[in-house]
């Protein structure tokens, strides 16, 4: 996990430094809905490598964004899902990003309208 010190001062640096990448973002789609297991997640993602996903989840468990359990079942079962530590500020943020986003306001000023 990246200290405070190793990240970015801006918030929006740090996000994308976190999970700015295109298959970052896609699995992040992805975990935001439910826990998922790493072969859904390699069928759902088009296009994905094995190696692709394995690197992202790995560098996204080890700056505390993802966790992964494991199941004590023959075979094991693993299942990757978002921490608690992350969820709910990104779900807040997204929420209130969407909303604004819906207002008339922020409908003309996407446009280039006032």
């Amino acid at each position: 996990m990246l200290t405070k010190d190793e990240l970015p001062a801006c918030p929006v640096a740090t996000t994308v430094q976190l999970i700015g990448s295109k298959w970052k973002l896609l699995i992040l789609r992805n975990l935001l809905v439910r826990p998922w297991r790493f072969n859904e997640l390699r069928r759902d993602l088009e296009g994905i490598s094995q190696k692709v996903l394995t690197d992202s989840l790995r560098s996204m468990e080890s700056d505390g964004i993802v966790t992964h359990t494991v199941y004590p079942e023959v075979p094991p079962r693993v299942e990757y899902s978002l921490t608690h530590s992350i969820y709910p500020p990104f779900i807040g943020e997204t929420a209130l990003s969407a909303n604004s986003f819906n207002t008339p306001r922020a409908k003309r000023l996407s446009f280039g309208t006032s």
